[in-house]
């Protein structure tokens, strides 16, 4: 995602070209625009969900995640793939193939976290995702309607995010449920604060694409944006919440 979360900020506040009094057809593109970016994102949650629940329900989670083999690793590593040629390739693919390419990524993403379906119970994981929903709601209004400017804020979340993983990696080998409690307490700060500062970028890159022909494929990337900053709040959440079976 480094493309995406790179670009120019300036778009907010004082240096926006709809700066001031902006004119009704402006605000009435930006609520379609962001309104687009909100529907693609939720409706890849919602896919990720349906594929998930669906694959661990047929018994294949049990089977393939649960067991030897080289296609656990291939569905496991599988969305890295789809962010990475999404993030990197954004330019050169058509709307038509970025979108595409965002709704295999949310199919894929659900068979790799259909997993959760064999560690915890149902009630939680529901119990889970409204809570994380709710917050990610708050958030995100918070991002769009507050006059901050949040882009300070983006290197030091970025930063949190790679030392997040990097402490990760070292917790397979050192097994400390403390380091994991920890982990998983930063992770939801990182990821709510991350999901304030992606909506207020989006937001300013509107005034950037409006009426251009990267209009979709911004749609896209933001809405990837939000949708990893969702599934990566609820995930680290259902480590506090969740009950296992």
């Amino acid at each position: 995602m480094a493309d995406w979360r790179d670009s120019p900020t300036s778009a907010v506040g004082m240096n926006s070209p709809a700066a001031g009094a902006q004119s009704v057809g402006y605000d009435a593109g930006l609520r379609s625009y962001m309104l687009s970016v909100y529907n693609y994102m939720a409706s890849g949650v919602l896919l990720t969900g349906v594929v998930a629940l669906l694959f661990a329900q047929s018994g294949l989670a049990a089977q393939i995640l649960g067991g030897p083999g080289l296609l656990k690793y291939v569905i496991m590593f599988a969305p890295l793939a789809f962010v990475m040629v999404l993030s990197f390739g954004i330019n050169k693919l058509s709307t038509a193939a970025a979108q595409g390419l965002f709704w295999a990524y949310a199919a894929v993403m659900g068979l790799s976290l259909s997993s959760i379906f064999l560690v915890y119970t149902q009630a939680s994981i529901a119990q889970t995702f409204f809570a994380t929903a709710a917050a990610f709601a708050g958030l995100s209004l918070f991002g769009y309607t507050t006059k901050k400017d949040l882009s300070g804020f983006g290197t030091f979340l970025i930063m949190g995010v790679v030392g997040l993983l990097v402490a990760s990696l070292i917790n397979i080998f050192l097994k400390s449920s403390a380091l994991d409690l920890a982990i998983s307490f930063i992770g939801v700060l990182l990821f709510a604060g991350l999901t304030a500062y992606d909506t207020q970028k989006i937001k300013g890159m509107y005034a950037y694409v409006a009426g251009t022909d990267m209009m979709g494929k911004t749609i896209v990337m933001g809405a990837l944006s939000l949708y990893l900053d969702f599934i990566n709040m609820f995930m680290f959440l259902l480590r506090f919440l969740g009950n296992r079976e």
